[in-house]
């Protein structure tokens, strides 16, 4: 087996804070868009606001574990590189491992989340053809 290096992780750490980047991002996104829906279900009591709501509170959650496995992943990174720097090589290699596993539950989640965000918007392309079809 290969020596372990510093690089190796540190490449590693830059990518997965990119990732968390996106991550963040997306929350922000849906924590704007719940607050929207919320002050319009006050005015409305609309039941598609309330499926809407809940897609979203399901797409957050599944956020949140991605950013918990994300943050998860740069932690044994970090402690990798520690570990290879205090010259402790098996245990730095496993905690990498345990870094990449992380990372890939992480990333395997974002897959789950895009399918439901992909879902949710072919109802809303569904209703506005709908919509359309009914004008004719």
């Amino acid at each position: 087996m290969e020596q372990l290096t510093l690089t190796t992780p540190a490449l590693l750490f830059s990518a997965i804070s990119l990732i968390m980047l996106a991550y963040t991002n997306r929350f922000l996104a849906y924590a704007s868009v719940i607050r929207n829906l919320h002050d319009r279900y006050l005015k409305e009591y609309d039941d598609s606001l309330l499926r809407q709501i809940n897609n979203l509170k399901q797409r957050l959650n599944l956020t949140k574990w991605m950013q918990v496995f994300g943050i998860t992943s740069l932690l044994f990174c970090v402690l990798t590189m520690f570990l290879i720097y205090i010259g402790y090589q098996l245990i730095a290699i496993y905690a990498f491992g345990l870094g990449l596993i992380l990372l890939l539950i992480s990333l395997a989640l974002l897959i789950k989340e895009i399918q439901i965000s992909t879902r949710a918007l072919q109802h809303h392309i569904a209703d506005i053809e709908e919509y359309l079809g009914n004008k004719k």
